[in-house]
């Protein structure tokens, strides 16, 4: 697949991205793909180049953008438990600055760069996430009801707060169609009830289960967390809601 390094103008500079595409010369549906904490690597470009070889456009922002180019941190080629304290040390002040307007400004700058690849299809896209890309993926979906047509989101961050601009609280404002796979230590039992209910109140089409004997981060290959079984269910779910959601030129 190819793989096109890209710079993305923002209302606050401009975020450096690549993109993964089918080599065919012919228009796909877009998929926004938002990483998880640790940013982007090589990890996600072999994962958007797997979307890419179903026939979608992959765009994957650098979130951190603000703060360098990716990688924005020194990471391993492997993140293990041990390296994670000292890994999270340097990332939380870059995950705390990225402030829910800071991603909304974001979203916009990134759907209107996105729909306007002269290889994306016109219709509707697509908005994935990992991680805390997970919630970024429920916040685009929420304020461009008109553009996103599936979410999906995969051990994503806190889904469901006590805070006034909680995920949760947008639900009313999604029409597009939801999967969630969490890990089993995401959300307690009565969180998930919460989730659920705030979904269904709303009338969203949606999915979401605890995939069995997982932990935080288990679709990613480069973490201990890593799951085979899990990424390939992930495939399982991720695949059919696109197929479903987004038509092909």
């Amino acid at each position: 697949m190819p793989v096109k390094t890209l710079q993305i103008p923002t209302a606050d500079g401009r975020a450096d991205a690549f993109a993964a595409f089918p080599d065919s010369g012919e228009r796909h549906p877009g998929v926004l793909l938002y990483m998880d904490a640790f940013g982007v690597r090589p990890v996600l470009r072999e994962m958007a180049g797997e979307l890419a070889a179903h026939g979608y456009y992959v765009l994957v922002p650098n979130l951190f953008y603000r703060h360098g180019p990716a990688p924005v941190i020194e990471l391993p080629e492997h993140i293990g438990e041990e390296t994670r304290p000292a890994l999270f040390a340097q990332l939380m002040p870059l995950i705390q600055a990225h402030t829910t307007e800071r991603a909304l400004r974001d979203a916009d700058a990134y759907l209107r760069f996105l729909t306007a690849q002269p290889e994306v299809s016109a219709g509707p896209v697509a908005a994935i996430g990992y991680c805390m890309g997970g919630v970024l993926a429920m916040r685009t979906a929420a304020a461009h009801p008109d553009q996103v047509a599936a979410v999906a989101g995969f051990h994503p961050g806190p889904l469901v707060t006590d805070a006034a601009d909680s995920p949760h609280r947008l639900f009313p404002d999604v029409t597009a169609q939801v999967h969630l796979g969490l890990a089993e230590g995401d959300m307690s039992s009565e969180t998930m009830s919460r989730l659920d209910q705030a979904l269904d109140a709303a009338g969203v089409s949606h999915t979401s289960e605890i995939y069995p004997g997982t932990f935080h981060g288990f679709t990613m290959s480069d973490t201990a967390a890593f799951a085979p079984a899990a990424l390939q269910r992930h495939w399982d779910r991720l695949l059919p809601l696109l197929a479903h959601t987004l038509t092909n030129s």
